[in-house]
């Protein structure tokens, strides 16, 4: 049975919230695409806006 591939805007989130964690600029986003644009700066947003309430100790 063969794997089925992740939706690229769903990567792209997780992509995103990666660079946030590891407080990366948001300058630092790889897509050229606007929906896939859009979904990593959303996880990058997300995962520093967690940071800042808490959630990760560094």
């Amino acid at each position: 049975m063969n794997r089925q591939k992740r939706d690229r805007k769903q990567r792209a989130f997780s992509k995103g919230y990666q660079a946030g964690l590891h407080q990366q600029s948001r300058d630092n986003c790889p897509y050229q695409n606007i929906d896939q644009k859009e979904q990593w700066l959303g996880g990058w947003r997300e995962a520093c806006e967690r940071s800042a309430e808490g959630y990760f100790n560094r």
